[in-house]
């Protein structure tokens, strides 16, 4: 068996990985993406974020939305004692789906877990009451609306 020799000229082909995605870009322009077990992402950067390729960026982008959506999502009074923090935030969950905002399937269970609530207001009235005295359920009811138990003025 004979061995070919190389002539001095000739170059040896390269070892380097690139994808047919993404042509060859110089370490700068890939994206800095990593795994948790430390492998990089080797996609170029996408052109309008500044160290993310488009799939990273898009993920990056859901989760901030996600974050700002929890935030929408506050009843008035942050408990969910009364129909009015109900309503309100169902009427937030319709607008997020509306607008495209959320996934159907996640606003749908939302709505369930809602309904579920609204099912179990009357047995949480009966339990302040019962615990306290009416003026507890009133006191709850103050605190839900801050912006009714203050004096009207004229």
């Amino acid at each position: 068996m004979k061995f070919k020799s190389r002539k001095r000229n000739q170059i040896a082909p390269s070892r380097e990985k690139t994808s047919p995605l993404a042509p060859a870009a110089s370490d700068s322009a890939r994206c800095l993406f990593s795994s948790s077990d430390g492998r990089r992402c080797g996609m170029v950067r996408w052109e309008d974020h500044p160290s993310l390729c488009l799939f990273h960026a898009r993920q990056e982008q859901q989760l901030l939305e996600a974050d700002r959506i929890g935030a929408e999502l506050v009843s008035i009074s942050g408990e969910f004692k009364t129909a009015h923090d109900l309503n309100h935030v169902l009427g937030k969950l319709f607008a997020l789906l509306a607008n495209n905002r959320i996934p159907p399937r996640n606003a749908a269970i939302l709505a369930y877990v809602g309904q579920l609530i609204l099912q179990t207001l009357p047995s949480v009235k009966r339990d302040v009451v019962a615990a306290g005295n009416h003026n507890a359920w009133e006191d709850t009811l103050r605190r839900a609306f801050p912006q009714l138990a203050a004096p009207q003025r004229t």
